[in-house]
């Protein structure tokens, strides 16, 4: 008689850290409704500005000083850490607006397109070679996009410009050797000077929303955590678990939006856009399929 298998106390607690990262992002358009009234891009300038000052506590608390002045000190390298640094907070921006616009739905959609983005871009920037699946992934993706545009009329933008800055993101974020935690005070502290203009103009124009309401106020300045939290959460992780784990849990987010979206937002979802959902979710299916068929074995 077999004996059950034994738990890895490790992997337990990364699956718990990857469910309490994916679960606050998914989350995220229940926190970021609270802004109502606060324009998208004073949102960001807090988001940026909060987060930078919140990590330099959560890196002295850690000790993790050492790479990032290894970082600092080397400003050749910060070039395509300040390309992170834009493309992410453009992402941010994008969304804090999808939410705030009450377009979440598209906002999950662009969520569920990153991963077939990232395919795209492998195959595109890096000439990576591409499986059957893979590919057929990417022609759904590509019909439902289609779809839209020949039905509705319109692009689905919110959906594309989401994905593909995520989706550059995650390309140039490859390219720096940083970890999470370190890489985004980094692009944080990058941006924070701008950030700080930005907030002076807005109170120059006497526009700003920051210290004229406390509950409002005390929203700005948690953004910081909000931004940290998650991902501290997905570097405990990443550390414990294998990628293709990481990879089904990162559903996890666009499918909480998406049912935010419909459900408490009550945002329509029109037949055209369940078909092209539909699609985008078989691509997602065969991509997952053909990710964990090409994993190494025992990895």
């Amino acid at each position: 008689m077999q004996s059950p298998p034994v738990r890895d106390p490790e992997a337990v607690k990364g699956v718990s850290f990857g469910l309490t990262a994916y679960v606050m992002w998914g989350c995220f358009p229940l926190y970021f409704a609270l802004f109502e009234g606060v324009p998208a891009p004073e949102v960001l300038i807090h988001r940026i500005l909060w987060s930078c000052l919140f990590l330099v506590g959560v890196i002295t608390l850690l000790k993790r000083w050492a790479p990032v002045i290894a970082a600092l000190k080397a400003p050749k390298r910060l070039g395509r850490v300040l390309i992170c640094a834009i493309l992410i907070a453009t992402n941010w921006g994008l969304y804090i607006y999808a939410v705030e616009s009450r377009q979440v739905l598209q906002a999950s959609l662009g969520y569920f397109l990153t991963p077939l983005v990232n395919v795209a871009l492998g195959v595109l920037v890096l000439r990576e070679t591409m499986a059957k699946p893979q590919l057929a992934a990417l022609g759904l993706a590509s019909a439902a996009i289609l779809i839209q545009l020949a039905t509705l009329g319109e692009l689905p933008w919110i959906s594309l410009l989401l994905a593909l800055t995520f989706g550059s993101y995650g390309l140039f974020r490859k390219q720096v050797a940083l970890d999470g935690l370190s890489g985004l005070f980094v692009e944080t502290l990058l941006l924070f000077p701008m950030a700080l203009l930005a907030l002076g103009w807005f109170t120059a124009q006497d526009v700003s929303h920051f210290l004229v309401d406390v509950p409002i106020s005390a929203l700005l300045i948690s953004s910081g955590v909000a931004t940290a939290l998650p991902l501290l959460a997905f570097a405990g992780a990443a550390r414990r678990l294998r990628l293709s784990t990481l990879g089904f849990l990162m559903y996890i987010n666009p499918t909480i939006q998406f049912l935010i979206a419909l459900f408490i937002f009550g945002e329509p979802l029109g037949t055209v856009q369940l078909i092209t959902f539909l699609m985008i979710w078989l691509g997602l299916a065969l991509y997952s399929w053909s990710s964990w068929q090409s994993r190494p074995r025992g990895a």
